[in-house]
């Protein structure tokens, strides 16, 4: 009876997918999109305000600071849907997908830039000031000297942030952002299949998940521990 009950679940599955492989691939592809998006702007983001937290010019701490903390104390959607809502009615009109990508990218930029402030820091201080001392700038010092020790540092935590944002961006699909959760939710209408449908997108998320985690761990073993 469990066999049977496991192959039924099995064909309905497979049924699902060869019915709407269009649709999944849509959103596969919308998720991949707002993913990478969000992941090259957030590390650019986040590696500004992590510059910004440590540089040695108050007024640039304080509001590196404040983004920061701020940042990471609102719930992803609530950003999502402040994009989604407020932004086109007040200032410019933008889509589903823009608002979903730009929510992901602010949220997880913040966390990034505590990434890279906490590498950056823990790179000894003595580094900068062995630069400084001959006759580098403060630029060229973090450039040639802390960064390329602290981008070793920072390769796990940063790992498990682009992992963790490629998971978060199923919040598009409260924004109508076309993503795999979304077509997944549209498919689970039609077909009253939720169970299956969810099943199916969860494999799609395993699938683009797996590999970086597999690479991370590559980069970890060949930068970190060699």
């Amino acid at each position: 009876m469990c066999q049977d009950s496991v192959l039924r679940r099995w064909n309905n599955m497979w049924s699902i997918l060869t019915n709407n492989w269009n649709t999944f691939l849509s959103g596969l592809g919308f998720t991949l999109a707002a993913s990478i998006l969000a992941l090259i702007g957030s590390l650019i983001v986040g590696t500004l305000f992590a510059l910004m937290e440590i540089s040695p010019f108050k007024p640039l701490r304080v509001i590196g600071r404040i983004y920061v903390e701020v940042v990471r104390n609102i719930p992803l959607l609530v950003i999502t849907l402040a994009f989604y809502v407020i932004v086109p009615q007040f200032i410019v009109k933008i889509d589903g997908f823009t608002a979903g990508t730009i929510g992901l990218l602010i949220y997880t930029s913040a966390f990034i830039a505590e990434t890279v402030r906490a590498g950056i820091e823990a790179v000894p201080s003595g580094q900068m000031e062995g630069a400084r001392s001959i006759g580098m700038t403060y630029t060229q010092a973090m450039t040639q000297i802390i960064f390329p020790q602290a981008f070793k540092i920072v390769i796990p935590p940063l790992g498990n942030q682009f992992i963790n944002l490629v998971k978060n961006s199923s919040v598009l699909a409260f924004v109508a952002g076309f993503d795999l959760m979304y077509q997944g939710k549209l498919i689970a209408a039609t077909t009253f299949s939720t169970f299956d449908t969810y099943l199916i997108v969860g494999i799609f998320y395993l699938i683009l998940t797996m590999p970086l985690s597999y690479l991370m761990r590559y980069l970890e073993k060949k930068w970190v521990t060699a």
